[in-house]
């Protein structure tokens, strides 16, 4: 059975539009609109296309919708999509069948001109190429919300998607780390349907290099410690021959520098062990789920 969730913040006027091109896609797919404590007619565009509707009594962000609804979704395939009208249902098909092909999850990858503004793109881009390099494998677009995912290994997750908008960040590092396979098809984002955006540049930027870092030392530790360290290492090797060459001996700041380096990379180790933690039990998890 397939599943699909859609976060709704005051999207009323999208919806109309958008709930009519989801079912003409999806005969007999379970669509749940997640209500995230909407002030417009929301719920009653959803009653009127005969949707489930999930409301929240006050607005908790769009991760905690995207959990919200994956915990109550039937289905065993799970599809994601904004209410705003920038996903296409038209790409379902084209996402559902690159799933068919045996991968755990496959994204949206928006194409050059489908995003809402160059800062957003500069910046989308940037955290692919700093996420491409944490996993070793390359991600076409580490924020797209519009993906399909098997629904038991999603669940695997949900305690580390954080409430905001980075949920696909977490999400994507997540099945990467754990060894599933991740496809992405590529698709055109339209315009937003009506209003503006939920994310603010500045707020929101800073929040998410936030949890980039956060990512970056939850799953591949070392990726980001040991550059550190080493930057520690050949500053003191440099600042320890220049005081050598100058006045002959061996300075504070040198010793500061080679025991900064040492910790940072130890705490690197101890992180990388901690991380492995969190994917004990994903194996007996999968066996049990098969």
């Amino acid at each position: 059975m397939l599943s699909i969730v859609i976060p709704a913040k005051n999207e009323a006027a999208s919806l109309r539009d958008l709930l009519p091109r989801i079912l003409a896609q999806t005969s007999g797919a379970e669509i749940i609109v997640v209500n995230d404590g909407s002030e417009d007619d929301t719920v009653a565009v959803c009653e009127a296309n005969g949707v489930r509707v999930l409301t929240h009594p006050y607005s908790k962000g769009n991760g905690a919708s995207v959990k919200t609804g994956a915990r109550a979704a039937r289905g065993g395939t799970i599809v994601f999509m904004d209410a705003d009208g920038q996903h296409k249902p038209e790409d379902i098909p084209r996402l559902l069948a690159q799933f068919d092909q045996g991968f755990d999850m496959v994204v949206g990858a928006r194409q050059e001109g489908s995003q809402a503004g160059l800062h957003r793109a500069v910046a989308n881009d940037v955290f692919s190429r700093f996420a491409t390099w944490m996993v070793m494998q390359p991600i076409a677009d580490l924020t797209s919300g519009f993906r399909v995912v098997r629904a038991d290994r999603f669940r695997q997750f949900l305690y580390l998607l954080p409430n905001g908008f980075s949920y696909p960040t977490t999400i994507t590092m997540g099945f990467f780390r754990a060894g599933y396979g991740v496809a992405y098809v590529p698709i055109h984002s339209p315009p937003r349907i009506n209003g503006s955006s939920h994310i603010h540049p500045l707020r929101d930027g800073i929040r998410f290099l936030l949890i980039i870092i956060k990512i970056g030392t939850l799953f591949s530790p070392l990726k980001l410690f040991l550059p550190i360290s080493s930057g520690f290492f050949l500053t003191g090797i440099s600042y320890y021959l220049y005081t050598y060459l100058t006045s002959g001996r061996f300075t504070n700041m040198s010793a500061l520098l080679f025991i900064s380096a040492v910790f940072t990379f130890l705490i690197g180790i101890v992180s990388e062990q901690i991380s492995a933690l969190h994917y004990k039990n994903i194996d007996t998890t999968d066996t049990e789920g098969d």
